[in-house]
């Protein structure tokens, strides 16, 4: 099977949509912290999300101006496309369909460790990226954390800080700042290896149980309002070296 028909494949992938943000605990935990450490006083004239899927982070940033929206699959840009406002193209992260300089933001989030050459993906990133332009990106820390989990949803690898620092670095792009994005709480989604093709199932009951039923959404949205709150305390007082996934914010010089 090839990359693109195994994440069309993933219904958890292909069919989110906006709303996982009010949906997932991790979602939501994971953008609110992002935004906070991103800020919100620069503004960005050209902003593209790589491996957006059907819930992009850009989406919900109000200061840029014009938003690209880049997948290997299809069908998560139906998000996207009817407005003159969003740009969805579908290309490989490794042959990116634009020229030199055209952005001044681009988000990575949970998406290098897809690409089996990610090397090749980090130069495209920044060859498309402007001098002084910001990279927000998102990987799965310490290998010594791969998992049967990691193998199912596609996962290469996960990272080492200083494998990811040289990696960027050598395409003149570099750290201004490292942050936790899960915690140890994070170690539950492991249980999903157990059986994958049933918590994909009730993945999609519950994205429709909250999307029709009201009163059920209402008692959500506390659960995940809860639930978020305490996975920003996880990721934020553990040390770096237990940290599941790690946020960076990148410049180029």
């Amino acid at each position: 099977m090839n990359i693109k028909k195994f994440y069309e494949k993933h219904k958890n992938f292909s069919q989110r949509t906006l709303s996982e943000y009010f949906i997932s605990p991790g979602i939501k935990s994971k953008f609110d912290l992002i935004k906070e450490y991103l800020g919100s006083k620069r503004k960005f004239k050209n902003g593209i999300d790589l491996g957006c899927s059907g819930d992009s982070f850009l989406f919900f940033l109000d200061n840029v101006i014009n938003k690209a929206f880049l997948d290997i699959a299809n069908l998560p840009l139906s998000q996207y496309r009817g407005s003159i406002l969003y740009h969805p193209v579908t290309a490989d992260l490794t042959h990116l369909p634009f020229r030199n300089q055209s952005f001044d933001l681009i988000t990575a989030l949970d998406v290098l460790e897809h690409i089996k050459n990610d090397e090749k993906a980090v130069s495209e990133m920044s060859r498309i990226l402007k001098p002084g332009g910001i990279v927000v990106l998102t990987v799965p820390h310490r290998m010594k954390y791969y998992s049967k989990q990691d193998q199912i949803i596609g996962h290469y690898r996960r990272y080492e800080l200083d494998q990811i620092y040289s990696l960027f670095k050598k395409y003149n792009l570099y750290e201004k700042r490292t942050f936790g994005v899960y915690g140890q709480f994070m170690r539950i989604a492991d249980i999903q290896s157990f059986n994958p093709e049933k918590t994909e199932q009730n993945l999609l009951k519950l994205r429709t149980r909250y999307l029709k039923n009201p009163i059920f959404q209402k008692i959500w949205n506390m659960v995940v309002k809860i639930s978020s709150k305490f996975m920003k305390i996880d990721a934020k007082y553990h040390s770096l070296k237990r940290i599941m996934n790690i946020g960076l914010i990148l410049s180029k010089k």
